[in-house]
């Protein structure tokens, strides 16, 4: 099996420090790179964007992986011990993956949010979605290097040319911020790029502008 994307893994058991430790809770998760689709169990702590977001190789357990293109089914991977979150391209997070935040501290981050509907060109993906970002921060600014690597899309769909590769009804898709080329505001019924009314605006809040 070629495992060259994956040039920047480190052996689990370097970070472990050797000894006996008992084994970290797992979080179920799947991720793609330009050619596989990788499925299994990291084994780590914590929110999967803040494990990514540390930008260390990070152990997995129970791996399987097939080609992106779909011609072939999954097989096992078991010499894949661990992953760097610098060659993943996109990151699945399911209902399964825990921690999520409380419907209070939800509601709390999307209050001090601006939504916006996006399509994120990170070849050979495209993922149309919604981002969440401060107020007066317009969604270009994605493309800017920032301490986040991995940038959360909900209510997202990640395609591969006109064919979907993610399952609709993925609570959210992290996209990892160095393979991102591209961003353009879009009305998510179609994915297609807004098209904006002739004329200056009567002043007010924008749709743009609009919080959840």
């Amino acid at each position: 099996m070629p495992f060259e994307f994956l040039r920047r893994r480190r052996s689990p058991g370097a970070a472990a420090g050797g000894g006996a430790t008992a084994r970290p809770a797992s979080l179920p998760f799947e991720a793609l790179t330009e050619e596989w689709r990788l499925v299994g169990r990291m084994e780590t702590a914590g929110q999967l964007s803040d494990v990514l977001n540390k930008r260390e190789a990070i152990p997995i357990v129970d791996v399987q992986w097939a080609p992106i293109d779909g011609s072939a089914s999954f097989s096992p991977a078991p010499d894949l011990e661990s992953v760097d979150p610098y060659d993943l391209i996109l990151v699945v997070v399911t209902k399964a993956s825990p921690p999520r935040r409380s419907e209070t501290e939800t509601g709390a981050h999307q209050v001090h949010r601006v939504s916006y509907d996006v399509g994120l060109e990170v070849p050979p993906f495209r993922v149309v979605g919604t981002v969440l970002l401060l107020p007066g921060a317009e969604p270009s600014r994605l493309l800017e290097r920032a301490t986040e690597m991995f940038v959360p899309v909900v209510e997202a769909v990640a395609y591969l040319g006109d064919r979907a590769v993610s399952d609709p009804q993925t609570e959210t898709i992290l996209v990892n911020r160095f393979y991102l080329r591209g961003v353009e505001q879009v009305d998510k019924r179609t994915g297609e790029r807004v098209q904006r009314l002739p004329g200056a605006p009567l002043g007010g809040v924008s749709w743009q502008d609009r919080s959840r």
